[in-house]
């Protein structure tokens, strides 16, 4: 389902500590992540957690209202309701998983969200 890869513990370019600086990505949700992306310069780890975080983040929130607006119709409304609760418990628990994992200097790559990722952080 995802790939998980054991990262060291490499330094990174604002003196923190890389474990700390990926929980931090994941915590502070995409605002958090975006500092990190743009201010992390040498750690690879680091910029391609942030990137992750702000992808999953934009992928929830067209996915919450997406399904607020679909709520809105009389048939199956309350159906997208629940979907919209749904996706909000798995989001939370998709964060804290990566938050954990990359707290433990474990690398988890999502299926389609990591390949951008991984782009992204590597070309910037």
């Amino acid at each position: 389902m995802f790939e998980k890869t054991n990262i060291g513990n490499a330094p990174c370019s604002m003196g923190m500590d890389q474990k700390l600086a990926v929980l931090f990505t994941y915590v502070f949700g995409w605002i958090g992540a975006l500092v990190f992306y743009l201010v992390e310069k040498d750690n690879k780890f680091v910029k391609f957690s942030a990137m992750q975080s702000i992808l999953i983040n934009a992928v929830w929130i067209t996915l919450i209202i997406t399904l607020s607006v679909l709520s809105r119709f009389p048939v199956f409304g309350f159906v997208f309701s629940i979907l919209s609760y749904l996706t909000s418990i798995a989001f939370i628990a998709a964060i804290v998983f990566l938050a954990i994992s990359g707290y433990k200097g474990e690398k988890i790559k999502l299926p389609i969200v990591g390949d951008f990722a991984e782009q992204w952080s590597a070309t910037s």
